[in-house]
């Protein structure tokens, strides 16, 4: 992947985290630092642990599915595009929820993460093969979702439930996702 795919992939990755820190914002009122400061680390956090893990369960069986890993890496990004695509297209629900809190805040960061589960196992089908090569994308996802979940908050808080309807962002990762699967599998099939 290049750096550019590197980082928008974070930027996918985090648009659940981006989602639910408005949400959380809204329902925050005003700044509280340390919730918010846990919020963001642990979003950032578990959203880099999760595709280590999934790409750590993946490689063990690397060698099982080397013939068809194109194919796994673009059902995966596709499904997880297609999935944020009609999540966003769905009835907002208005749920209660203390963010205050921090077994909420776990929760809440270990929710918004498991797509990234299924992301590791696709870096492993995109050849990543070694921790060293895992670091630069792992750790622009902890950033993008750490940055991402802390603006979210912000926006929340200042802006209210307006803005959460106009920014649309499990759309817009979605199709990143979307994109990069395709990008992945066109790469493999046509130019390799």
């Amino acid at each position: 992947m290049t750096h550019i795919e590197v980082w928008l992939m974070a930027v996918a990755l985090a648009m659940d985290c981006f989602a639910v820190s408005v949400a959380s914002g809204i329902a925050f009122k005003r700044i509280v630092w340390r919730p918010m400061l846990a919020m963001a680390f642990l979003f950032g956090f578990f959203q880099a642990l999760n595709p280590l893990l999934g790409w750590w369960g993946a490689d063990m069986f690397y060698s099982l599915i080397e013939s068809v890993d194109h194919w796994i890496a673009f059902a995966i990004l596709s499904f997880l595009g297609v999935r944020m695509i009609i999540e966003s297209c769905g009835k907002e629900e208005e749920k209660r929820f203390n963010p205050r809190r921090y077994k909420v805040i776990f929760t809440l960061a270990i929710a918004t993460s498991i797509d990234a589960l299924a992301v590791g196992i696709s870096f492993s089908c995109m050849g990543y093969s070694s921790l060293s090569s895992l670091a630069y994308p792992l750790t622009a996802i902890g950033i993008v979702s750490s940055v991402l979940s802390l603006a979210g908050l912000f926006i929340g808080i200042y802006c209210g439930k307006g803005i959460a309807k106009r920014l649309r962002a499990e759309l817009w990762g979605g199709i990143i996702l979307i994109f990069i699967g395709v990008k992945v599998l066109v790469e493999h099939l046509f130019l390799s």
